[in-house]
């Protein structure tokens, strides 16, 4: 739990950071700038800013002057141009994902070498084999899903259905498809795992494949966030899936248990892993076009950026206060869900 709130607190101020800097930067006056939400436990007054620490470990904000109403002051939000304001919102996701490279590039440095998508071993007699799969095959995807690196193969295999895959192949600048291939698959703590019959070549470590390997990696976490977000809407991943702070807290307790029964690091490896997939997360998540979201804020600047005009503020105010109010409620049923499992 320690761990967990010292990884969300950075999370969290990473993200209003990115906000915080870019106001600064655009001559936005900023009246506070708060770690955790609740009642204050400490706080210093800065030349303009109040900078504080708040009870709740979970969330923060940097309250601009202007950000929530008109403001008749010059260094007001609202009073900046179009453009400048949607750097501003953006500012904050983009520095969850620049956070999501340094985790992601602390793990790949300390790889001995890096999975390939290039077929280097087929079993005797596999699926694979007599079906036509060589080696030296390049994986283009699997079951549909596009497959840039080995994170990407796992989370298409993560999501096969009775071990069975549809695999495309680049073969001599070829694309050959290969369906209904069944796979061997095998329970792991009550969880179905498909299992691949197949090797895939290794790729030598130097700076440019540490390099490669970190903006690969990173990236396929963001196709994998999105994917899970339109599998959640279009059902194929049930509410049971959803966690919040608790969840992740009560996951990241596990991956880091399993790493620690081997070593130290190897725990605090998994537990920087599985932060890179949070951070790039919630980045991602504070993009979307959602009401009370900062990707919801940076549509209706959009619109104002097209229309040459902005949104009466008042209707924009009522969007963003149902999507809050929602929000609110889907945090507080996705918390009780999370705790009542702890039981």
């Amino acid at each position: 739990m320690i761990i967990a709130i010292i990884l969300f607190a950075m999370i969290i101020g990473i993200h209003e950071f990115g906000h915080f800097i870019t106001a600064k930067k655009f001559g936005v006056k900023v009246n506070e700038f708060a770690l955790g939400m609740g009642p204050k436990l400490f706080s210093w007054q800065g030349k303009e800013t109040l900078y504080s620490l708040r009870l709740i470990p979970i969330g923060g904000y940097c309250a601009m002057e202007g950000e929530d109403e008109d403001s008749e002051d010059a260094r007001a939000l609202n009073n900046k141009k179009w453009w400048q304001r949607g750097i501003i919102l953006a500012a904050g996701a983009f520095m969850n994902i620049v956070l999501g490279l340094v985790f992601m590039f602390v793990i790949q440095v300390q790889e001995p070498y890096y999975a390939s998508t290039r077929i280097a071993y087929l079993v005797s007699d596999s699926t694979s084999m007599n079906a036509g799969i060589e080696l030296g095959d390049e994986i283009y995807s699997v079951n549909g899903y596009r497959t840039h690196c080995a994170t990407d193969m796992s989370f298409a295999l993560s999501t096969a259905k009775d071990g069975v895959l549809d695999i495309v192949v680049k073969r001599g600048g070829e694309k050959l498809t290969f369906n209904d291939l069944h796979m061997p698959v095998e329970d792991y703590e009550g969880t179905k795992i498909t299992r691949i019959d197949f090797k895939v070549a290794r790729v030598d470590k130097n700076i440019g494949t540490v390099i490669a390997s970190t903006f690969t990696e990173t990236y396929a976490y963001v196709r994998m966030i999105y994917t899970s977000i339109i599998m959640m809407v279009t059902g194929r991943v049930g509410f049971n899936e959803v966690s919040g702070p608790v969840g992740m807290a009560t996951a990241i307790g596990q991956v880091a248990e399993a790493g620690f029964r081997y070593s130290f690091m190897d725990g605090l490896n998994n537990i920087i892993n599985f932060m890179a997939l949070i951070t790039v997360n919630l980045g991602i998540f504070n993009l979307l076009p959602l009401p009370a979201l900062d990707g919801g804020r940076l549509l209706f600047v959009i619109i104002e950026g097209i229309r040459r005009k902005p949104i009466a503020p008042e209707k924009e105010g009522i969007v963003h206060l149902v999507g809050f109010v929602l929000l609110i409620l889907l945090m507080i049923i996705v918390t009780v869900k999370d705790v009542w499992s702890l039981f």
